[in-house]
C-alpha cells in the first residue's frame, strides 16, 4: 500500500506547485484592472487581492465535485485505475505547461484540467470497453452529459464574456462619458457605484455563502427566501454610502476598483482552486475510501464513494489559500504577465505586442462595413450625440495608466459576475477566458481600437484565443498518452513520468529566471510613454531612435555578410536564414517607426517640426537599405537553389574589398550613432561617397566584361544587381548619418 500513499503524496506536492504557478500565471487577471487604471499602489492592490484569495478559497468546497465525478462515473473505475488517471493528468499540467512556456503560447488552467481529465479517462475507458466490461457504452463509463456541460460553460464563456464587457462598457460611457470629473458626477456616481457594489455582494456573498462549510442551512435558507428584500436593501444602502463617499471628496472609482479587485479575487479562488488541488484531493479521498476497507485489492476496488459530494476538509482549503496568498504577494512572475491584456486594452497608442494578419485585417474590413451600415440606419442628431459622449480627446488618465476607472470598474464588475455564476452552477469556467474577453468588450465598446491599432489588437486576441484551443487539444492528447502509457507500464512507468514532472519542474523554474534576466523589453520607450516632462520625452525619444538606428545598422552589418559569403560559398541554408530574418525585420522597423511616430507627438510642436524631418529622412534610409538587401537576397537564393554558375575568381577578388569598406562604413556609422561623436560625420559620409565611385567603376567594369561575351549571362547580370544594391545602400548609409546628425542638433 505504500505505493498508493507514494502516489497520494506526490499529487499535492504538484498541487502546491501548481497553486504557486496558477496564481502567477491565471490569478494576475483580477490585477489587470486595477494595475491599468493605476487606483493605487501595487502593493494596496496586492493585499487587497490577496485577502479575496484567501476568503475565496474557503468558498470553493463544491467545485471539487468535478475532479470527483464531473468527467467520469467513479464507480465503474477501480481504485489502481483512478489514481492512475490521477496521476495522468497532474503529470500531463506540468509538462503540458512547460512546453506552453517554452514556446510561449497562452494556455489555461481550467481548459488542460477538464481535458486532461477527459484524455485520461477516456483511454481507460476505452481499454475496459475492450476487456473486462465489454458490451458497455462509452456514456456508461464516463460522464458525458455532465462533461459536454462543463466544456460547453468554458467555451462559451467567450461570447459570452465579450458580449456582456460591450455592452455594459458602452452603457455606462454613455452615462459617464470620458470627460467625467468629481465636480460634474453628481447623482450618477451613487447609482453607479450602487450596482456595482449591490451586485458584487450579491454573487460574492449570497451565492458563495453557499460554499462555507461554517454556515448554516437555517441561515442559508433564509438568504434564500428573502434574496429579493436583501438585494433591495444592499442597493439602497451601498448607492447612499457611495453618494456620501462622493459629498466627502472621497474618489469612489479607486473604491470600486478595489470593491471589483477583491470580488473577482475571491470568484478566481472559489472557482480555479478545483484547478489545483481538485485532483490531488479526489486521489486523496480514494486513497482514504481503500484504506477503510482492509485486504481490497486495487485492481477490483471500485471507486463508488466518489458519487458523494465533496466534503473538502477546511484545513486543506485554508492552506491551499495560504499557498495562494503567499505566491501573489512573492512572485515576480505577476508582476509581468499582466502585459498581454493590459496592452490590447489600451486607450492610448503604444508599443503593440502583436503585428498584423489576414484574418485581422477581414475582420476589421468587415467590422468598419457593418458599422458604416448601422451608421446610415441612425438619425444624425442621435449619432452626433453618441459621438460626443464617447468624444475620447479630454480623457484624463492616471499617469501611467492604460484605461481610465470607469472601464477598469466594468471590467472586475462583469468579470466577477460571470465567474461567480459559472461558480454557483458548479461550472468550471475560465478565468482567464471571462478577464481576458470582458476587457476586450470594454476595450472595443470604448472605441481604444483604431483604424492604426486594430488589426494589430485583433491579431492579438485570435493568437491567445487560439492559445486557448490548442491547449485543450494538447491537453487531451498528452493525457490520453500518458495514461496509456502507464496502463501499459504499470507503476514502473508511473515512477518514470513522475521523475520525468520533477524534472522538468527544476529546468522550467532554472529557464525561467535566464529567460527573465534576458527580456527586459522595450524599457525606454515604456519609460518615455510614462513620462509627463516634455523636455524628459525628447531625451528619451532621442535615445530611443539612436538606439534602435545604431542596433539595425549593426544587424545590417551582419546579415551584409552573411549574404556575400554564402552566395559565393553557394550555401543555400544561411540565404534562406537571411531572407528570413529580413521578413521579420521589416515588421520590427514599421512598428519601431510607429512607436516613435507616438513619441514625436509627446513633444512641442515646434520642436517636432523641426525633428520630424530628419526623423523620416532617417528611417526612410534605414528601410531603403532593408529593401537594397531584400533585392540582393531574393536573386542570390533563386541563383544558387537552381545550382547555376558560381562567381568567378576574378569577381570574387574584385569584390571583396568593396564588400569589407561597405562593411567598415557600417561598423562607423553604427559607433557614431552609439557614440554620439556626430563630429566624424562628414568624415564618414565623404568615405561613403568614394566608395560608390569605386562601386560605379567595378559595375563599368564589369558591364565591359559582358560584352565581351565570355561570362556566364546569368551571374554577370546578378553580379550587376549586387554592385548596384550596395552602391545604393553606401548612398542610404549617408543619409542616415546626415539625419542623425540633424535630430541629434539643439538636444
Amino acid at each position: 500500500m505504500s505505493i498508493f500513499l507514494f502516489f497520494v503524496l506526490f499529487l499535492f506536492s504538484l498541487a502546491v506547485v501548481d497553486l504557486m504557478v496558477g496564481v502567477s500565471n491565471d490569478a494576475v487577471n483580477f490585477l489587470n484592472s486595477a494595475i491599468g487604471a493605476k487606483v493605487a499602489s501595487f502593493k494596496t492592490i496586492i493585499i487587497v487581492a490577496a485577502i479575496g484569495v484567501f476568503i475565496g478559497a474557503t468558498m470553493s468546497n463544491g467545485m471539487m465535485e468535478i475532479a470527483r465525478h464531473g468527467i467520469f462515473h467513479p464507480a465503474m473505475f477501480s481504485f489502481k485505475e483512478l489514481m492512475f488517471i490521477f496521476l495522468s493528468v497532474m503529470i500531463s499540467d506540468v509538462i503540458l505547461l512547460d512546453i506552453f512556456n517554452n514556446l510561449g503560447l497562452p494556455t489555461s488552467t481550467t481548459v488542460s484540467m477538464v481535458f486532461e481529465l477527459l484524455g485520461g479517462t477516456t483511454i481507460f475507458a476505452i481499454m475496459k470497453m475492450h476487456g473486462d466490461q465489454a458490451g458497455m457504452g462509452l456514456g456508461d463509463l464516463m460522464n458525458t452529459e455532465k462533461a459536454i456541460e462543463v466544456i460547453f460553460g468554458i467555451f462559451i464563456s467567450v461570447p459570452i464574456a465579450f458580449f456582456f464587457g460591450s455592452i455594459v462598457q458602452y452603457v455606462s460611457r454613455l452615462l459617464l462619458t470620458f470627460s467625467y470629473s468629481f465636480n460634474n458626477m453628481k447623482w450618477k456616481i451613487g447609482i453607479f457605484g450602487g450596482i456595482a457594489a449591490t451586485t458584487i455582494v450579491y454573487f460574492m456573498i449570497f451565492k458563495g455563502i453557499k460554499g462555507m462549510s461554517f454556515i448554516s442551512t437555517d441561515t442559508m435558507e433564509y438568504i434564500k427566501a428573502n434574496t429579493p428584500m436583501l438585494m433591495g436593501i444592499c442597493f439602497i444602502a451601498s448607492t447612499l454610502i457611495m453618494q456620501g463617499l462622493y459629498f466627502l471628496k472621497v474618489d469612489v472609482f479607486k473604491v470600486l476598483v478595489l470593491l471589483g479587485t477583491f470580488a473577482l479575487a475571491m470568484a478566481f479562488a472559489g472557482n480555479d482552486l478545483v484547478n489545483f488541488i481538485g485532483v490531488p484531493l479526489a486521489g486523496y479521498s480514494s486513497y482514504q475510501d481503500f484504506m477503510a476497507h482492509p485486504g481490497a485489492d486495487p485492481s477490483t476496488f471500485m471507486m463508488a464513494s466518489l458519487d458523494s459530494p465533496a466534503k473538502t476538509p477546511v484545513i486543506f482549503l485554508i492552506l491551499a489559500g495560504v499557498v495562494m496568498v503567499v505566491s501573489l504577494a512573492t512572485s515576480k512572475k505577476a508582476r509581468n504577465v499582466i502585459r498581454t491584456s493590459v496592452d490590447l486594452s489600451r486607450q492610448s497608442e503604444g508599443d503593440e505586442m502583436f503585428g498584423s494578419s489576414r484574418i485581422a485585417r477581414v475582420l476589421v474590413r468587415f467590422s468598419d462595413s457593418v458599422g458604416n451600415f448601422f451608421s446610415d440606419v441612425f438619425p444624425d442628431n442621435v449619432k452626433a450625440w453618441a459621438n460626443k459622449r464617447f468624444d475620447a480627446s479630454d480623457i484624463q488618465l492616471r499617469n501611467g495608466a492604460a484605461f481610465d476607472e470607469v472601464r477598469a470598474t466594468v471590467n472586475l464588475v462583469v468579470a466577477s459576475l460571470l465567474i461567480a455564476l459559472g461558480t454557483s452552477w458548479k461550472l468550471p469556467l475560465s478565468t482567464t477566458y471571462v478577464t481576458f474577453m470582458v476587457a476586450m468588450g470594454t476595450s472595443l465598446a470604448d472605441k481604444a481600437w483604431g483604424r492604426e491599432s486594430a488589426v494589430y489588437r485583433i491579431t492579438g486576441v485570435i493568437s491567445v484565443i487560439g492559445g486557448w484551443f490548442i491547449t485543450a487539444g494538447a491537453a487531451f492528447i498528452l493525457c490520453f498518452t500518458v495514461a496509456w502509457l502507464i496502463n501499459l507500464g504499470g507503476f514502473l512507468a508511473a515512477c518514470l513520468f513522475m521523475c520525468l514532472a520533477a524534472f522538468l519542474l527544476i529546468r522550467s523554474s532554472v529557464k525561467y529566471r535566464k529567460r527573465q534576466q534576458e527580456e527586459k523589453g522595450d524599457v525606454v520607450f515604456n519609460e518615455l510613454m510614462r513620462s509627463t516632462d516634455k523636455e524628459e520625452v525628447l531625451k528619451l525619444l532621442t535615445k530611443h531612435v539612436n538606439s534602435t538606428q545604431c542596433n539595425f545598422l549593426e544587424y545590417v552589418n551582419t546579415t551584409y555578410k552573411q549574404i556575400t559569403d554564402a552566395f559565393i560559398a553557394e550555401k543555400l541554408g544561411p540565404l534562406r536564414s537571411a531572407n528570413e530574418t529580413l521578413r521579420r525585420k521589416r515588421e520590427e522597423l514599421k512598428n519601431t517607426r510607429r512607436k516613435e511616430m507616438i513619441g514625436l507627438r509627446r513633444i512641442d510642436a515646434d520642436i517636432a517640426m523641426e525633428k520630424s524631418t530628419w526623423f523620416h529622412l532617417g528611417r526612410n534610409s534605414c528601410e531603403e537599405i532593408l529593401y537594397c538587401l531584400r533585392r540582393i537576397v531574393d536573386p542570390c537564393e533563386e541563383h544558387v537553389d537552381n545550382h547555376f554558375m558560381p562567381m568567378s575568381k576574378e569577381q570574387v577578388k574584385e569584390f571583396i574589398p568593396l564588400r569589407d569598406t561597405v562593411l567598415f562604413l557600417l561598423k562607423r556609422a553604427s559607433e557614431i550613432l552609439r557614440s554620439g561623436s556626430y563630429d566624424q560625420v562628414e568624415e564618414v559620409r565623404h568615405q561613403g561617397e568614394e566608395l560608390k565611385v569605386c562601386l560605379e567603376q567595378t559595375r563599368d567594369k564589369q558591364m565591359m566584361r559582358m560584352q565581351t561575351g565570355k561570362e556566364n549571362i546569368a551571374v554577370g547580370y546578378l553580379y550587376l544587381n549586387i554592385l548596384q544594391e550596395t552602391r545604393e545602400i553606401a548612398s542610404s548609409i549617408r543619409h542616415l548619418l546626415r539625419s542623425a546628425k540633424g535630430f541629434n542638433e539643439g538636444n
